[in-house]
């Protein structure tokens, strides 16, 4: 196993820092101050996306990365000989888990957590505006017609997740405080009732070969799962027909998760009632994209992890893990190369 620490500095901190821009946010005076404070003694290089350093990188330990593209990513570990650790202020890997990264036994890790809350919400926000029929309403309102509808209670629905980590959990504990009944997969397999390990009293978690079952029973089907070569397109056109008549899909994942064009045939002709996407395999949408005359599909530009408070936790859980870094001890959140999370 690649060791994780501790550093060359002073003490066990690493000797330089790599930094680059984070949340599409640049770094604010406090957290560079945490971050120093965490590893005092250490260099801080300010890194730009396109992997234009403000200093030199020969003693680079660790690399905080943003949304760097792999080639991007491999060109900048290429120029980091004495790098050790890795942490990605995104929950996915795959432009991380590179052939490089590998071969050089890169310590990674993730920001698992801490996008677990606002996507969470999100997923309640949309559940609940479909289900009180908000997307209707809107359009009676823009017609200036008055015409009640009927709704569906929280209580009446099943919602089924699949991925059952930190953004599953959250999304499951939300919905079950809202009467819902739950349902997940992941890969570990399934426990029952929920009545033990990490997860929520109440939910029902089965093994990863039994997604089509939990397609067939829920109401609103919650992509949480990485994107690994197995789950590529996992919802294809075969999987899709497997959805229960009238349910919603919606991705808060990956955009390659999902076949669009099967989901678009899906949506048009059936079983399914509606989707909503606020991740897709290219990003920013085009403005001529058709998906956005598709009826029934809602689409958000990949916002539903913001919220004031993810760069704190981001910082924070980097912070944490300099610390161990220094001590040599494990860090949190550490990536398995061969799960791809």
């Amino acid at each position: 196993m690649a060791r994780s620490g501790p550093g060359g500095g002073p003490d066990g901190v690493p000797a330089a820092i790599a930094l680059t821009p984070i949340l599409s946010a640049r770094y604010r005076q406090v957290d560079l101050e945490r971050i120093a404070a965490a590893a005092p003694g250490s260099r801080l290089v300010s890194v730009s996306l396109e992997g234009l350093a403000d200093a030199p990188l020969d003693d680079v330990e660790v690399l905080l990365r943003g949304p760097l593209p792999a080639r991007v990513f491999d060109r900048l570990i290429t120029r980091c000989p004495g790098l050790i650790w890795v942490h990605s202020a995104t929950a996915g890997v795959e432009r991380v888990l590179t052939a490089q990264a590998e071969t050089r036994g890169l310590v990674i890790t993730n920001a698992r957590g801490v996008f677990s809350t606002p996507i969470a919400e999100y997923v309640l926000m949309m559940i609940l505006a479909v289900s009180r029929r908000l997307p209707q309403l809107l359009e009676l309102q823009r017609e200036r017609t008055w015409q009640p509808l009927e709704a569906r209670e929280m209580h009446d629905v099943t919602v089924g997740i699949v991925g059952f980590g930190s953004i599953g959990r959250a999304v499951a504990e939300l919905c079950l405080g809202s009467g819902s009944r739950v349902v997940a997969t992941r890969r570990r397999g399934a426990t029952g009732d929920g009545g033990s390990g990490d997860v929520p009293a109440g939910v029902e978690v089965l093994a990863a070969d039994a997604l089509p079952e939990l397609l067939e029973r829920s109401d609103f089907v919650v992509l949480a799962l990485p994107l690994t070569p197995d789950t590529e397109d996992l919802f294809d056109e075969r999987m899709l027909a497997r959805m229960k008549p009238g349910s919603w899909l919606i991705n808060v994942a990956r955009g390659r998760l999902v076949d669009e064009r099967a989901l678009v045939r899906a949506l048009r002709e059936g079983p399914m009632r509606g989707a909503v996407l606020d991740t897709l395999r290219d990003e920013p949408l085009s403005p001529d994209s058709p998906l956005y005359d598709v009826p029934n599909l809602i689409l958000t530009p990949h916002t539903s992890w913001t919220s004031g408070r993810v760069l704190d936790r981001s910082i924070e859980l980097f912070c944490e893990n300099l610390e161990r870094f220094r001590r040599g001890e494990p860090l949190h959140n550490a990536v398995d190369p061969a799960l791809g999370y």
